[in-house]
């Protein structure tokens, strides 16, 4: 996270080696990515766009899913059935024969992501992937990304969606200028009024609402409705024992 300009995008690009360092290593999976290609990267780091206008170009919906698949050296079966449930993951079943560039802005970045997804990465790096999406697709989004964790798979995410960051409660690092100002846990990042300020993030509106109840007992490192909802009982079923 951080605000434009900060290094975030120019960051990730290193993952999968569409940049390379000009000092200093990059390694993943202890390999360096100055010592291998990208199309090698590819196998195991999945990179979705900002713009996926920067990566679709396939005639149909389904052949930009199926494209990396047949790469990869899939089978066919394997390749419908990836494809299939890729479309039906991300609500894209309807524009399975539609060329994606005559989607919306939003549904270009569902085929971006379905594209990468499809072929199940060990790494998935994905760069503001709630832009244009409704509460829905977030919501499809933040389970799948949780039960990727429990698969003990990586996902890196750049985005400005602190509201989406304080639901998934993951590892922040924030930054600015081009380097690390914080690394920690999201409540313990996104409940850091200075810190915020700082780097031009606003309070989720959670902590804001906690931040001002701070007054009447209620703790201000509160950034999700099920921690909100906890802290209210507890503070209810407090008053009552008095």
């Amino acid at each position: 996270m951080g605000q434009n300009g900060a290094g975030k995008t120019t960051f990730i690009k290193h993952f999968n080696g569409l940049l390379k360092p000009s000092s200093g290593r990059v390694c993943v999976n202890g390999v360096e990515t100055t010592k291998t290609s990208v199309a090698a990267l590819a196998k195991n780091v999945g990179f979705v766009f900002q713009n996926p206008d920067n990566q679709l170009f396939s005639e149909t919906v389904e052949d930009e899913i199926a494209f990396a698949l047949k790469n990869f050296g899939f089978d066919k079966e394997t390749i419908e059935k990836r494809v299939s449930w890729a479309l039906d993951f991300l609500s894209l079943e309807q524009y399975r024969k539609t060329s994606p560039f005559l989607l919306s802005g939003g549904e270009r970045k569902r085929v971006a992501l379905a594209s990468v997804l499809a072929w199940d990465p060990e790494t998935l790096v994905l760069d503001e992937p709630t832009i244009g999406q409704d509460h829905e697709q977030k919501e499809k989004l933040r389970h799948f990304i949780m039960q990727l964790q429990v698969k003990k798979k990586t996902v890196v995410m750049v985005t400005h969606d602190v509201e989406f960051v304080a639901e998934c409660n993951p590892r922040v690092i924030l930054m600015c200028d081009g380097k690390i100002v914080a690394d920690g846990i999201a409540k313990e990042i996104l409940t850091s009024p200075k810190l915020l300020e700082e780097t031009s993030i606003v309070l989720p509106q959670i902590a804001q609402i906690f931040t001002k109840l701070a007054p009447i007992g209620l703790p201000t490192d509160v950034i999700d409705i099920d921690e909100a909802e906890t802290a209210i009982l507890t503070k209810a079923t407090a008053g009552r024992h008095r």
